[in-house]
């Protein structure tokens, strides 16, 4: 049998395509499989930078341990393997987990080819304090929800940092002033598209502002507990 090839772990952009790196373009060129939530996404990738075509392997939430088996079969016969997501890093709120670990458990070299987060994004410009902070994610959806909210109460944290989609917004913030009271926090939609917009306020105000409007996009939350309404109650860039 063939020495174990690579697994690159490739971070891709969260909107922008001018955001990809020099070295996800390279790996991307020269690794021959591609793991993708969405084939047709990564297709649309590739072909915008003129890459190779690749043989594509479906790898997301509803496949991801039949299809780790399939990849590791190509790793262990000598072939690499580039894991993407549709957007942003894989393995952060993305299918990825049960991959990179097999590939671990089979002797498999992991390289994470780093670049945009819609995390790190955020955090970036984030004007309340986040020395530390606490990644939260998606919550789940129904069961245990609140249980996971009144857990993240009870916590002494500087700040918490939720993703959450369109239909879900409203509900998130009216929960996290359940639990949290009438805190900071910041919104963040749409990061690195046309439609990009940063909104901070208290929990209060920031469910106003979006209740005004159509509430379309991707959403980062970053909430802070402990901080008292400022002068930052308004919006920081708004397109």
């Amino acid at each position: 049998m063939s020495q174990p090839a690579t697994l690159y772990v490739v971070a891709t952009p969260i909107g922008n395509l001018d955001d990809i790196t020099l070295r996800a373009l390279e790996t991307l060129r020269q690794t021959p499989i591609v793991a993708c939530e969405d084939t047709r996404q990564t297709l649309k990738l590739l072909r915008r930078f003129n890459l190779p075509e690749k043989e594509l392997i479906p790898y997301h939430a509803f496949n991801e341990r039949t299809a780790t088996e399939k990849i590791l079969t190509h790793l262990e016969h000598g072939r690499d393997v580039a894991l993407v997501s549709d957007a942003g890093t894989p393995a952060i709120s993305d299918p990825g987990f049960y991959l990179v670990r097999a590939a671990f458990e089979h002797g498999v070299k992991v390289v994470p080819i780093a670049g945009v987060s819609a995390l790190t994004a955020a955090i970036s410009v984030c004007p309340l304090p986040i020395n530390r902070f606490y990644f939260e994610g998606f919550l789940p959806h129904k069961k245990g929800r609140q249980s996971r909210l009144k857990f993240l109460a009870s916590l002494s944290l500087e700040a918490i940092i939720f993703y959450e989609s369109p239909h879900r917004l409203l509900k998130l913030l009216e929960e996290l002033h359940t639990y949290f009271g009438d805190a900071q926090a910041m919104i963040a939609r749409e990061l690195t598209k046309v439609h990009e917009e940063i909104l901070v306020g208290t929990l209060s105000e920031l469910r106003q502002k979006c209740a005004a409007k159509k509430i379309l996009g991707e959403f980062v939350v970053i909430l802070s507990p402990m901080s008292k309404p400022t002068e930052l109650s308004k919006p920081i860039t708004e397109k």
